[in-house]
């Protein structure tokens, strides 16, 4: 009898990057590979998507299938937390640093060059960057309480954004730089939530009682949002596991009309980023398969 696998246990996880059309309902699989790859990005020009693999960044080329890591100089542990610059030159990173393990954000050039820490202060988790290029906005734990915090893309002063308890989790921003969205689980659920970007008008716009609803991402053209929902009691609310049968689904910006486009396998690194195309047409995700393990 094989034994219960550990969802953290990733070593032989098969990726495959996928890509959702909203006009057609068709998936279509860019690429497999035959180790994890995770939380796909997409260009601001559509050229290219960014994808975390191994604690590097990647390019990855939809229409070669070729990838390319891009060089972050000593940010060598970079988690599934990354966001590309809106003028698409630079990449902010969550990298997990050797002197604690913990989370800290840097910024690099998506050419390559010096790493520049931006938090200090970690665990330090990366999901927006707003599209004035000035603001990043990430979910960082100080004295044990989750939180979406931003700072100045140069490093500065951290402005805390929430204070309900428990997990605050995701925050990015609109193309307009009006709303940031994020994931809260302040009522109870993971829902998907929306506040101005100065923290103000903290408004719920999903409510599932039979889900938890993670990493809402708004669309370029801010009509539309995909998330990633796991059924309830499959796993805590606050927690956002691997290797779990979950839903992705698309509701429009005003929390109107939520219903669920594909079914996987999947849960971490399958759209822990926005992954939309610039186009708003649609939008990147990563499902996974396990090999046979029967008899080990």
């Amino acid at each position: 009898m094989a034994k219960e696998r550990d969802p953290w246990d990733r070593e032989d996880d098969i990726s495959l990057l996928s890509v959702y059309d909203l006009e057609t309902g068709a998936v279509t699989v860019l690429k497999e590979f035959d180790h994890l790859i995770e939380a796909p990005n997409w260009s601001p020009d559509g050229n290219f998507l960014t994808y975390n693999s191994g604690g590097k960044i990647y390019k990855f080329d939809p229409a070669t299938g070729e990838s390319r890591a891009v060089d972050t100089g000593f940010v060598t542990m970079c988690n599934n937390d990354h966001v590309l610059s809106p003028d698409g030159t630079a990449i902010a990173v969550s990298h997990m640093t050797r002197e604690d393990f913990q989370s800290r954000v840097y910024t690099v050039p998506l050419t390559g060059g010096v790493p520049r820490l931006i938090t200090p202060i970690g665990p330090s988790y990366l999901h927006g960057w707003s599209p004035d290029g000035r603001t990043l906005a990430y979910c960082a734990e100080r004295k044990g309480e989750f939180d979406i915090y931003t700072v100045p893309v140069e490093g500065g002063v951290e402005t805390r954004l929430t204070d309900a308890p428990g997990l605050n989790d995701g925050p990015e921003y609109d193309s307009a730089g009006e709303y940031i969205w994020f994931n809260s689980v302040r009522t109870g659920l993971m829902q998907a939530w929306r506040m101005k970007a100065d923290g103000s008008e903290q408004t719920q716009m999903t409510f599932d009682e039979g889900w938890n609803t993670w990493f809402p991402h708004i669309s370029p053209d801010r009509r539309l949002v995909s998330m990633i929902c796991y059924k309830k009691g499959d796993l805590e609310p606050w927690q956002h596991v691997p290797h779990k049968n979950v839903e992705l689904r698309v509701m429009n910006a005003d929390g109107s009309d939520v219903r669920t486009v594909v079914k996987l396998f999947g849960g971490q690194g399958t759209i822990n980023v926005n992954s939309w195309a610039p186009d708003s047409k649609k939008f990147a995700f990563v499902s996974y398969r396990l090999p046979d393990r029967d008899g080990d």
